[in-house]
């Protein structure tokens, strides 16, 4: 058996993939049983973050094993095998093994460093145990993997390299402003009490906010993390729970709000973060575009959607923040890129205002393209709308810069799939900074020396592991070999007594310790040698010529084989010795 891991990461698969596929608890469950009904798989584990979902087997074949597993990865994401398998990552043996040290140590993590990957990796052991999936390589692995990580942070400075996912979230929103200087006094709303929200409120409260609210369905969960947080002694925040169908009216009071919650819908939608703004928007500055719709809150678009239907439509009804395009050379305010993220109604208002748009207001922008494709892309785009209900989102990641107009509510969302409507960054005053601008915004950050360190540990660490796999992977033929010397020295006593009944008992112990020694030393430079050479690369034959040598019989090395390793070594030598050979 090898150990083989499939997965996508925010390394290989676009974020719009990711939430797709994203697997609740349920589904990891269920994916964790299918792959061990399935016939390549031995054991199995999950690891299932916002920034990836890999699947972890012990298969007895390769090429079937990567099949069944891409198989089941995609029929419990929901995402098609043709449309996941160009963002899939495969790892064998080793390859598997650094890959999933690596990712314990936070190299692979989106914020490099950051130590929240190890709790993920220890729900997701304890999970495959739970539903007892987890077999002697899965649990040797990834409590491995949790040691390597912990070494990692304490034997290097790791941890400067990166930060945890929050913490540089909140340094985006504050935009180069210290985080403590920006967060002090603000009123901020958590939305859910996992730990990735814990860690939030945590974060935010010694950042100096006044105030924090944690809403979450179950609101026993929430009030006892408002509960914690009062308890600490190190800040002064205030810190109160509120049940989620009070999130409305504390959004309107909020500064600052951190949504991770494992919902499988949006929790926060445009429309809500924009009745809760329409009061304290900032209205647009001088220099900002002829008819800005930024600041209108968008329930109120269906009202002039009508309007423009009835050919009344012209810059002073367009749904698209022109400011922001004034100038862009090769953008065109009617192409894919203008109208993603918006839902049906909208999308039908801007199609009425590019029906009316005349021809030298186009010809007032530079590198303008051909009005043909972009009537041709907008058709395309209200037949998916009317299919799904939105246009996905597909804007770039936020460029951190300081915003066109003053923030008065700052939205980090840390879930996956998204918690926040990604169309919120259209409101006037609102920033929001999500997993797909994280990745973006961390993908040029400058690697610390810490970090070759870090490699280097978990290069020796898949060595050293490795080593003790094949090592491991001997030990039931070596069992077997003595306990089947052990049996036969004691059917050849037991013959001498029948032979020589007159031996008397000093006699016939001195023959058994005889008989025993001389058995003893003729196994014992064999046995150590050949754990010495399976440990080494290529050293997996040596188990298969020791069976073949000494006839062995499979089925008692494959029952050593099924015990727990540790267990059975111990039991099966004291039989050994119970039986006479040392």
């Amino acid at each position: 058996m090898s150990l083989l891991v499939v997965g996508l990461s925010h390394r290989t698969a676009p974020v719009s993939v990711l939430e797709r596929a994203a697997l609740s608890v349920d589904a990891q469950a269920k994916l964790l049983q299918d792959t061990l009904a399935a016939e390549p798989a031995a054991e199995a584990a999950v690891l299932a973050t916002c920034n990836r979902i890999e699947l972890y087997a012990d298969v007895d074949k390769f090429h079937a094993g990567v099949a069944e597993l891409s198989t089941l990865l995609a029929q419990h994401s929901g995402v098609g095998l043709e449309e996941l398998t160009p963002y899939l990552y495969v790892h064998y043996e080793d390859r598997a093994v650094h890959h999933l040290f690596s990712v314990a140590c936070g190299l692979e993590s989106m914020v490099v460093g950051e130590g929240q990957i190890l709790g993920q990796i220890k729900d997701s052991l304890a999970r495959a145990q739970e539903l007892h999936t987890a077999g002697r390589l899965t649990n040797d692995l990834f409590q491995q993997a949790l040691r390597v990580g912990k070494r990692a942070h304490s034997e290097t400075g790791i941890d400067r390299a990166g930060q945890s996912l929050v913490t540089f979230g909140l340094e985006q929103l504050a935009v180069g402003t210290p985080v403590g200087e920006w967060a002090r006094g603000k009123r901020a709303l958590v939305i859910g009490a996992g730990s990735m929200s814990s860690l939030a409120a945590a974060t935010l409260a010694r950042a100096g906010v006044a105030e924090v609210v944690i809403a979450n369905r179950t609101l026993e969960r929430a009030e006892r993390l408002a509960e914690i947080l009062d308890e600490q002694g190190d800040t002064a925040v205030t810190a109160r729970a509120v049940p989620v169908d009070a999130m409305a009216d504390e959004l309107t009071r909020a500064d600052v709000v951190v949504s991770c919650t494992g919902a499988t819908g949006l929790v926060l939608t445009a429309e809500a973060v924009a009745e809760a703004v329409s009061g304290r928007t900032a209205p647009a500055g001088p220099g900002v575009g002829h008819g800005t719709d930024a600041s209108w809150p968008l329930a109120d678009r269906a009202d002039r959607s009508a309007a423009a239907r009835r050919g009344g439509a012209g810059d002073d009804v367009c749904p698209v923040d022109l400011s922001a395009m004034q100038g862009a050379t090769g953008f065109s305010v009617m192409g894919e890129a203008a109208v993603a993220g918006m839902d049906a109604a909208t999308l039908e208002q801007h199609a009425a205002w590019v029906d009316n748009a005349t021809s030298d207001r186009r010809e007032s922008r530079t590198a303008v393209p051909d009005p043909v494709a972009d009537a041709e892309a907008i058709a395309a785009l209200a037949a998916a709308a009317a299919a799904t209900g939105r246009v996905p989102e597909r804007r770039g990641p936020a460029a951190v810069t300081a915003p066109a107009h003053p923030v008065v509510l700052s939205l980090l969302d840390l879930a996956m799939p998204r918690d926040i409507d990604a169309a919120v960054h259209r409101i006037a005053g609102v920033r929001l900074v999500d997993i797909e601008s994280l990745a973006e915004a961390s993908a040029d950050a400058p690697m610390a020396a810490d970090v070759d360190m870090v490699r280097g540990i978990v290069s020796a660490e898949v060595a050293a592991f490795g080593a003790a796999q094949r090592a491991a992977h001997i030990t039931p033929t070596v069992v077997a070999l003595r306990t089947m010397a052990a049996d036969v020295v004691a059917s050849e006593i037991a013959r001498l007594e029948g032979r020589l009944p007159g031996l008397d008992d000093k006699q016939r112990g001195e023959i058994t310790q005889a008989v025993r020694r001389v058995v003893d030393k003729l196994l014992h430079a064999p046995t150590v040698r050949v754990k010495q050479l399976a440990a080494e690369p290529g050293g997996a034959g040596y188990a298969d010529a020791l069976r073949t040598l000494f006839d062995l019989d499979p089925e008692t090395v494959a029952s050593v084989s099924r015990a727990d390793l540790n267990d059975a070594d111990v039991t099966s030598v004291q039989n050994v010795k119970n039986r006479g050979l040392s």
